[in-house]
């Protein structure tokens, strides 16, 4: 019969009498909840004995991935995002040739000063 180590077939690596208590998860505790805009509400818990000013104030929420905070009657509001824009869009935004020229003199021309080459 094949042995190894010193442990008892059939029981874990590392098991042993401690329980929750041993491991920290009987600390008291003081739940928060939190709103994002779509109305989900996120609790976290925080230790009893933290300052209420190191609680945050807003967090990210799981569901919604959206900014939540502490007032349920007024959430952080949705972030606003800019729509699409076509390739189109970008072209009719482009300066023209000739305010292209002259930004590129100005930056040759600032180049030239700065090496003492004018």
């Amino acid at each position: 019969m094949a042995t190894g180590g010193n442990a008892i077939r059939g029981t874990r690596v590392g098991a042993g009498p401690m329980g929750e208590q041993d491991h920290g998860h009987h600390a008291d505790r003081v739940a928060v909840s939190y709103w994002d805009a779509l109305g989900n509400e996120t609790v976290r818990y925080f230790a009893a004995g933290i300052p209420e000013e190191e609680i945050p104030e807003t967090i990210d929420s799981p569901h919604s991935g959206l900014p939540a905070g502490r007032d349920k009657a007024n959430p952080p509001a949705v972030a606003k995002t800019e729509p699409y824009k076509t390739h189109l869009a970008y072209v009719k935004e482009r300066r023209s040739d000739d305010e292209a020229d002259s930004i590129l003199e100005d930056a040759l021309k600032q180049l030239r000063e700065r090496r003492g080459q004018d």
